[in-house]
Parts: structure tokens; sequence; C-alpha cells
């Protein structure tokens, strides 16, 4: 009898557990984190990568006005509160664009100064260094998976890829058209998302070739965000672009599924907007969409005809669940967003800008947990 009490107890007690973690994930919401007091008006973040709950980094501009050109940003997250860092070299002004790491104790960040120069940064596990560039290419952006650390970037008159090779950068093949964005698995899997004049393309490389799809072929769609859960179920994101229209309209948010035999469009729930970035669930499978500016279609007859929509969609396997952007004291919406999951929890971070006054922007940094 003892024996029967304690383990209806302990079912009791699972099952209670279960239902409290459910709600609680049901319950989870998107808060407003700040940047650190000495980052000034006019300043951005572009990009973040999260370890875990305690450790992340994220990089931006700081100080951009009419007469100055700014100067780069780069945060550490403690796990209570976001610190800026010192950098590298010799106080230059511009921008760091992107962050990647493809370990804990290794970092990258590239960024651009005023006069036009490439900047890329390292991180060893203790302290950020500058590093030499690849000879002749500009680094826009550098991306981290599968072990492996990848650079987009530009030379006069045509895209660039750099794969990082021991202790050097390799040159790689370009697929046709632009490329904006990678999910790089291995050497040999390799996706990126981009456009040609046939409208929006995603690309995979099996370590020899690429092989490009027309994912959206309409005049001036773009993917600019792509995510490989695996061969047969892969995502990409962007807007689906158009030609002509009443004046003023926005542009419609393009997401798109392969089912490991053709590209479907997915139905979002929110009609304008861009498909900024896509990050995935602690399982693996996609978790989330962040659309930049995104509007819905208004009641009829309402005037403005549009209305605010979903910020962020949360993906559950089946369908998705909008979120708002938490409303921010002196500040718009955000005008960019860029998501970063956070390692083995269900936490993501958003980073990116926000309409201030007096058309102005702001620093944004959203959490859900």
């Amino acid at each position: 009898m003892a024996r029967r009490l304690l383990v209806a107890a302990l079912a009791v007690a699972m099952t209670l557990v279960t239902v409290l973690s459910s709600a609680a994930a049901e319950t989870g919401a998107w808060r407003h984190v700040p940047v650190p007091a000495q980052v000034r008006p006019q300043a951005g973040v572009n990009e973040a990568v999260a370890f875990g709950p305690d450790r992340a980094w994220a990089v931006g501009t700081d100080a951009v006005g009419r007469e100055a050109p700014g100067f780069p940003l780069l945060l550490r997250w403690d796990g209570t509160a976001w610190q800026r860092q010192k950098l590298p070299g010799d106080g230059w002004q511009g921008e760091l664009l992107s962050v990647a790491a493809p370990s804990p104790t290794e970092a990258w960040a590239v960024g651009r100064d005023t006069a036009g120069g490439a900047r890329l940064l390292r991180f060893d596990g203790k302290t950020w260094r500058e590093s030499r560039a690849p000879r002749d290419v500009t680094p826009t952006k550098v991306v981290a998976g599968g072990g492996e650390t990848w650079l987009i970037g530009s030379r006069p008159g045509a895209q660039a890829l750099l794969r990082r090779d021991g202790s050097g950068w390799q040159e790689m093949p370009v697929p046709p058209g632009s490329v904006y964005g990678l999910h790089v698995k291995a050497a040999d899997d390799v996706w990126a998302a981009g456009d040609t004049h046939t409208g929006a393309a995603v690309s995979h490389w099996d370590g020899k070739t690429w092989e490009q799809t027309t994912v959206f072929g309409f005049p001036r769609a773009a993917v600019g965000s792509v995510y490989a859960v695996s061969d047969t179920e892969v995502w990409a994101g962007g807007t689906a672009g158009f030609v002509g229209g009443p004046v003023g309209k926005p542009i419609p948010p393009l997401l798109v599924r392969f089912d490991g035999q053709a590209w479907n469009r997915v139905t979002v729930p929110t009609d304008f907007g861009s498909v900024t970035s896509l990050a995935p669930a602690p399982s693996g499978e996609l978790g989330w969409v962040s659309v930049a500016r995104s509007q819905k279609y208004g009641p009829p007859g309402s005037w403005p005809p549009f209305v605010s929509g979903p910020d962020f969609l949360a993906w559950d396997g089946q369908s998705f669940t909008g979120y708002d952007e938490p409303t921010v004291a002196g500040e718009g919406e955000s005008q960019r967003m860029q998501l970063a999951p956070v390692p083995g929890t269900g936490s993501v971070w958003s980073v990116g800008r926000a309409a201030g006054p007096e058309n102005t922007f702001a620093p944004r940094i959203l959490r859900f947990d």
C-alpha cells in the first residue's frame, strides 16, 4: 500500500511539473533589456551571438550623427546586464556589422571604418584583437556553424565568399546573383539565401558545387535568412517584392519551406513587412521568425488601411503564434531585428534599432523567456 501511494504521489507530482512547465512556456513574453548608460543617442545593434544564459556578444554602432560618423560598438552580456567592452586598435570610427562564434572560446566580428576599410576582429576566449582581413575583400557578414566560419563580403564589381581554413581564409565559389545570408552545417553542407534576376533564390553547397533554386519567382523578391533543419526541411525568409501597385503600399513578407521535394510559400499571420531572421527552438526545429515593420490590413473601411502586425512569430510545428514587441518609452517600433537563440534554453535575443524621437534612432535589445 505504501509503495502504491508513493508511486501515485510521484505521478501526480510529475503531472503537475509538466502542467506548470507548459504554462510557463505559454506565458513567456518579450521584454526590453536596456543597453549600458554609456551608449549614446543615435546608436544601433546589428547582430548578437549567445553561448548560454550568462554569456553573449552584440555588435553595432554608437553616436552616429550628421557630422559624426559614429563609433564601433561591442557589448557583452554577463547574465545580469549588458556591459560595453573596450575595442582593440587605435580608436577607429565606423561600425561593427556582424558577429559569430564557432565555439565559446572563439568569436569573430566584422565591420568597416569611415574610410571604407575592412575591420576584422577575433576573440580568443580572453581578449579581442585585430585580425588581418582577407586581401582585396571587404567582409560584411560572418557566419559560424558546424565548426566552420565563413565570411560574406565584396570586392570591386563582385561578391566574395571565404571559409576559415586553418590559419587563413580560403576563397570559395559564389552562386549566381547575390548572397545575403548563410546557414553553415558543415564544410560540405552550406545553405545560402539571396536573389537573382529571376527572384528569391536559395543555394546549397555540397563541398564541390552550388545547386541553386528559385524559391519565389517574382521581381524584386529576395530571401536574406535561411535555416536548414534537415535535408528535407529548410526554411528561408525575406520579402516577396512587387512591381507597381498603390503608392506607399508596403511589401509583403516572404517565408518559404522546402519539404525535400519542392519549395512552397508558407502563410504567416501578417500581410506586410520583411522576414529578417530565423531562429531554432531547443529541439533544433524552427522556433522563431522575426518580421520588421509588420503590418496587417485593418477592418474594411478603416483609415489608415493598415494596423500593426505581430513582430515575432513562434512556430510550434503546426502553426504560428504572433507576439508584439514591448512598448519602450520615448521610442517607436523596431526597424531592424536579428534573432540570437540562447543554447540549451528556450530564451531568444532580438537586437536591432528602433525609431527614436525627431527622426533619430535608438538601440533596441529584447529577450524572450
